[in-house]
């Protein structure tokens, strides 16, 4: 093992043992959980710290698997581990001291884990600038372009393949789409579908192709990089979908709903926020009582729906409504179904039916994010046969949580998409940098540059990393799902960052509709409220999760 990587270990190490104390105490602190709301900004710090010391310790394990591999023979992947964990280290010892009591910590702890000679040496060779204007210097050789090692031939195969789709396919008509806030052409659609992007980890015996999600999260990383709103987020609707019939819809409902859904022949939309409900999911109100109408049994849906993305050109949309009119009831009282509707183009649409049920609904209009369009909407008694209550009768009151399991595909795939984004925007920094002439020298001549780019690197490969190794566990375990929310949870803030960092990179033009530095940077906006608002993904999933 390099040297490089044995100051990674260390590092690494310690920030495992901090955070083990950490935990402990706070499950001390938080009755084991139960107390994290008088403990809210405590277990805030909590929840990113174990976030950022899996994604240490996921950067060091890819790193490592490279090195025997003979696949990073300059040390450009050893750098970039031994960079970030650097940088977390160097955080993590000034927050800890800060709030020690906080932590639960007393100096002679500290001084035996991160303050320990070895490690502070370690960690101090990792944040040398000269290191991140290294990492740098190779961005600028490289085009900033990934080519990082993949374990798998199918996963390469797979980000070659879908690489060559998005520039050749996606790229051309990002602009376009984004600036006259145009809805995603058809053709996007039907190439994709053709190519079998909606089936990735759709089941072989249920029409996908049973890929798995490193797959799937590759080839919505490749998507994301042309754009976020043409085609990085066309598969996530389907994903969700698929997770939660998978795991409580009926075998019929499976047949009938999961080919179409892998073919592309349906588009899914989920609708799960309220106007006046947002992360408070079991407050739900939009309601679904029993009815019968010409005849056949089901439910008719009334009240109001908002950032349904993608409501008007789906086919088809998974509801969250409320079945037990006990308000009191929460979560408990929820259950998902599947709304039949035809597809439409444009910003509003409505839906009548025969008996007098509609279903109306107004795009709002939004910064970046565009070609999907994100819809308020209004259902008055709209009818749902009892058919499509996914789960059937086992499934009433039961929506909740297959919404939550589909949640959890979603944030997995929404790593996928951050990363995606904040890749791109670190190759047409890398570009920019090497083309712009300032004091008669290339920007990427300059020292500052070339450790800008650097950090943003290293903090991609971060966010990569810790969503890849997501990927297999959910794969052996859909329940495994704390890895999938830090993946989350880091990726969407690195997206953000890496996005305004190459705007400042490309100074005044960054803030011009002729780069596309300015579409990611407002894109990269929307990405830490997907799938739970940053703060409740920190507090109600991972923190609840780590401290239980």
């Amino acid at each position: 093992m390099s040297d490089t990587l044995q100051q990674t270990g260390l590092i690494v190490e310690a920030l495992q043992k901090v955070r083990d104390e950490a935990l402990q105490h706070g499950r001390s602190l938080t009755d084991n959980g139960k107390g994290i709301d008088d403990h809210q900004v405590h277990a805030e710090r909590l929840a990113y710290m174990a976030t950022e010391v899996e994604a240490a310790r996921s950067c060091l394990q890819y790193a490592q698997a490279a090195g025997e591999n003979h696949a990073d023979e300059n040390g450009h992947t050893a750098n970039m581990a031994l960079g970030f964990a650097a940088e977390v280290g160097q955080r993590l010892v000034g927050q800890v001291s800060t709030h020690i009591e906080d932590f639960g910590f007393d100096e002679t702890f500290l001084n035996d884990t991160l303050g320990q000679p070895q490690v502070r040496a370690a960690i101090r060779d990792g944040a040398r600038e000269s290191r991140f204007r290294t990492i740098g210097q190779t961005v600028l050789a490289t085009k900033g372009v990934n080519h990082s090692w993949l374990e798998s031939d199918i996963a390469e195969m797979t980000r070659d393949s879908v690489r060559q789709f998005a520039k050749s396919e996606v790229a051309p008509i990002a602009e376009r789409v984004h600036r006259n806030d145009e809805l995603i052409p058809e053709s996007v659609i039907k190439n994709m579908s053709e190519l079998g992007y909606f089936g990735m980890s759709v089941p072989e015996e249920y029409g996908g192709g049973g890929m798995g999600n490193l797959a799937m999260i590759i080839t919505t990383e490749e998507l994301s990089a042309a754009s976020l709103g043409v085609a990085g987020s066309l598969i996530t609707r389907p994903e969700i979908l698929t997770k939660a019939l998978l795991r409580g819809g009926t075998e019929d409902q499976k047949k009938k709903w999961l080919p179409p859904i892998a073919s592309g022949a349906l588009m899914v939309a989920i609708s799960v926020t309220e106007p006046d409900t947002g992360s408070d999911v079991a407050s739900v109100k939009c309601r679904a009582e029993p009815a019968t109408v010409n005849g056949q049994s089901g439910f008719v849906i009334d009240g109001a729906k908002a950032w349904c993305t993608f409501a008007g050109r789906a086919n088809i949309i998974a509801l969250l409504a409320r079945t037990n009119p006990e308000v009191s009831s929460g979560a408990r009282g929820l259950s998902l179904f599947i709304v039949e509707k035809d597809a439409f183009a444009g910003h509003s649409f409505e839906m009548q039916q025969e008996a007098g049920g509609a279903l109306q609904g107004d795009a709002i209009p939004t910064l970046g994010y565009r070609g999907m369009h994100s819809y308020v909407l209004n259902l008055d008694k709209y009818f749902v046969p009892t058919a499509n209550l996914v789960g059937g009768e086992a499934g009433l009151n039961k929506g909740f949580y297959l919404q939550m399991a589909g949640f959890a595909a979603g944030r997995l795939q929404t790593g996928g998409r951050a990363t995606g984004l904040a890749q791109a925007a670190l190759e047409v920094s890398a570009a920019y940098a090497d083309e712009r002439k300032q004091f008669k020298k290339s920007l990427g001549d300059f020292q500052l540059t070339q450790y800008k780019l650097g950090r943003m690197a290293a903090h991609i490969s971060a966010a990569r990393q810790i969503t890849y190794a997501a990927a297999p566990a959910m794969d052996k375990d859909e329940a495994a799902t704390l890895t999938a929310a830090m993946a989350k949870l880091l990726a969407c803030d690195v997206a953000v960052w890496v996005t305004q960092e190459g705007q400042l990179i490309h100074g005044g033009w960054g803030y011009g509709e002729e780069y596309a530095i300015s579409r990611y940077v407002v894109d990269a906006l929307v990405l830490p409220i997907f799938e739970g608002v940053k703060p409740i993904l920190e507090l109600k999933v991972i923190a609840r999760t780590l401290l239980a």
